[in-house]
């Protein structure tokens, strides 16, 4: 009786893994995440299984490029990694580093916290354009920046974590738009309507996804007991569908292991369509991009 009670058991949890809440949709695609907390950059199947795994130390920021590689940070560093576990580009600092994104000519931007510093990385690690957010000499600490962008324009969108406010910089580092988000914003993603998208942290027990428009007004939020079955614990990585549809990851720190699911995606609606909720393969999830979506990474058609 007790084998079979542990037999069935087993089936519920791995099929509360992954749940296609919405029949009418698709089931969960296959992803590849950031683990901050293991160290790791997973890529998982969809069916919930670890196909791909490779070490990534406080890893905050994980990209699929075109070439099927993955760029991903390292906590001090970025690294552009092949599926047979070649790297083939490398940037380390003294700095904590929690963003990376490569861009059409090659370059890779990255986000100096500490030192407060917006980079442009060639392919041979030379640094060709730094843009000083802070005054010279001065460390802005681990929690000035999170994630960070460089936009169609030339302006940088930059999540300033600790300040409680998201900041657009030209392209030579003059403050042209800031907006007060409260609770720690994690993540932003400029929308095609010229909004921004912000996750936050639980830096004041309300953690939450919103979308401002210019003048910081709030058109849409998520806030932290909406979704039935789904309590927000630290909104970290998202990433916008071209249906409109949200994948966020929902970081599972600060003694909240086990108590949420890892991931989800919603409809606009705030209807669940998937949510991933394995903790047997990873811990905390800080960053998740979609395989199987159409559009380019590198002219910003991957809203991530």
């Amino acid at each position: 009786m007790r084998a079979v009670l542990f037999t069935v058991m087993s089936f519920l949890v791995f099929m509360n893994s992954f749940a296609q809440v919405d029949g009418a949709r698709p089931p969960m695609p296959p992803f590849v995440c950031a683990d901050y907390t293991q160290g790791k950059v997973f890529i998982i199947s969809q069916t919930g299984k670890k196909e791909w795994e490779y070490p990534a130390e406080r890893c905050n920021d994980i990209w699929i490029l075109p070439n099927g590689n993955l760029l991903f940070t390292t906590g001090n560093g970025v690294r552009e990694v092949t599926r047979k576990k070649e790297v083939v580009f490398s940037y380390e600092s003294r700095s904590e580093i929690y963003a990376c994104q490569r861009l059409p000519n090659g370059n890779t931007f990255i986000g100096e916290c500490n030192s407060g510093s917006l980079l442009e990385v060639s392919p041979g690690g030379r640094i060709v354009k730094k843009i000083r957010l802070l005054p010279d000499g001065v460390d802005g600490g681990h929690s000035f920046m999170r994630n960070a962008r460089k936009l169609h324009n030339g302006n940088y969108l930059v999540a300033h974590y600790g300040l409680d406010k998201v900041c657009e910089y030209d392209s030579t580092g003059t403050l042209i738009l800031e907006t007060p988000i409260q609770g720690g914003p994690h993540s932003v993603i400029r929308l095609p309507n010229g909004n921004t998208l912000v996750a936050c942290s639980d830096h004041n027990g309300e953690p939450r996804v919103v979308e401002v428009d210019t003048s910081g007004t709030i058109i849409w939020q998520l806030s932290k007991n909406e979704l039935p079955g789904i309590e927000l614990k630290f909104m970290a990585g998202m990433q916008c569908l071209q249906n409109g549809d949200l994948v966020l990851t929902n970081w599972l720190g600060h003694n909240q292991f086990g108590k949420a699911p890892h991931a989800f995606e919603i409809t606009r609606d705030k209807r669940v369509v998937w949510a991933y909720r394995d903790s047997s393969v990873v811990e905390t999830i800080s960053s998740i991009q979609l395989f199987d979506v159409s559009g380019k990474a590198l002219t910003g058609e991957i809203l991530h």
